[in-house]
């Protein structure tokens, strides 16, 4: 029977790990069963351990899952040995910074502009980087001592902003329909090369914190049967209409990577989607997801309300080599963390 239930996890781990293959305008509801991959994974490890104590001859059970999940495995819980950051490298930083928290922490010594200062990254590409209540002219006050070159773009409500330490040369939007989330790219030359910033913050997922919080009772088990049934029918079909949304923003911003192929490019934001997504696949199929092949662990960067997943990503060309991803979880001063790596230009041959 043990066997059995370890069969029929590895079964339900493999179907919601490679449920990045389904395109949620299609099937908007199923397209999220990504989000309860980590519940199968921690329940085959622990099967793993089980047979270690009591029946190590059926240890092999959890191996072979482990090894037919291998790629939304590495995806979602990378190790890497970290390598030594080679000179000449460039530091980049991606973080949502919520308006920068301005009603909680204004003025100058503000964390999140405190934190520019002491990271000091080349190119830095910010999401929901409105002012707000913290003031345009305070920010400006702290980055442009930092910076000597700045793009901000907003549509709806929305802002994204590019700060580099090289000159921005040209900038555009990636066009696609939303109330209130966007796309850019910008031209930044560094050295004598020139390369494609690109620049996310994609459709939100449409919950409140209130159904933040239900999703965390409902994996923990701690809300009851009937109650859990109906929240978990109004989350669904809540996530299934942004998930939706999201995959035309993915699929634009793909033809835009497509577009560019023969180019160097950098691409960074909030996807608002986890690792094994339709999302992440879509826009990163041509791309160096850098956090999984230098980051380790989880990289948990948002954290609001019990709602942990890693929706910030680095990612680059293959004209790049990356160092280092991380998700830095000591400042807190957003609903997200930022993440930041270093990216080495490969020589040419």
């Amino acid at each position: 029977m043990i066997a059995g239930a370890n069969i029929a996890t590895i079964l339900l781990m493999l179907l919601t790990g490679y449920s990045d293959r389904i395109n949620p305008v299609h099937h908007p509801d199923l397209s999220n069963i990504n989000l309860i991959f980590p519940v199968f994974l921690f329940l085959n490890l622990c099967f793993l351990f089980f047979w270690l104590f009591f029946r190590n001859r059926n240890v092999w059970i959890s191996f072979l899952g482990f090894i037919v999940c291998y790629v939304p495995v590495r995806k979602y819980f990378p190790i890497n040995f970290p390598d030594e950051v080679p000179a000449k490298s460039i530091k980049v930083m991606s973080y949502n910074v919520f308006l920068f928290a301005g009603w909680q922490y204004p003025g100058t010594n503000n964390p999140i502009l405190q934190y520019f200062k002491e990271q000091n990254p080349d190119i830095l590409c910010l999401q929901e980087s409105g002012s707000g209540e913290l003031g345009q002219a305070v920010i400006d006050s702290v980055m442009d001592k930092i910076y000597p070159y700045k793009c901000i773009c907003i549509r709806a409500g929305d802002c994204l902003s590019f700060y580099s330490k090289y000159p921005i040369l040209s900038h555009q939007p990636i066009e696609y329909p939303s109330q209130g989330n966007m796309s850019a790219a910008c031209r930044i030359k560094i050295d004598s090369d020139t390369v494609w910033v690109v620049n996310n913050h994609l459709e939100t997922t449409g919950l409140s914190l209130q159904q933040r919080q239900d999703f965390k009772e409902i994996i923990k088990g701690e809300m009851k049967s009937d109650t859990a049934s109906r929240t978990s029918r109004k989350l669904i079909s809540t996530l299934g209409e942004s998930v939706a949304k999201r995959a035309v923003e993915a699929d634009a911003v793909a033809r835009f990577i497509h577009r560019h192929h023969r180019e160097s490019l950098i691409l960074c934001g909030d996807f608002n989607d986890g690792p094994i997504s339709y999302t992440h696949r879509i826009i990163g199929r041509n791309l160096i997801d850098c956090y999984k092949e230098t980051g380790n662990g989880p990289g948990i960067s948002y954290h609001l309300s019990g709602f942990y997943v890693r929706i910030d990503n680095i990612m680059c060309t293959t004209d790049w080599t990356p160092y280092r991803c991380k998700v830095d979880s000591k400042i807190k001063a957003s609903d997200h963390y930022p993440i930041y790596c270093w990216l080495k230009k490969r020589s040419k041959l």
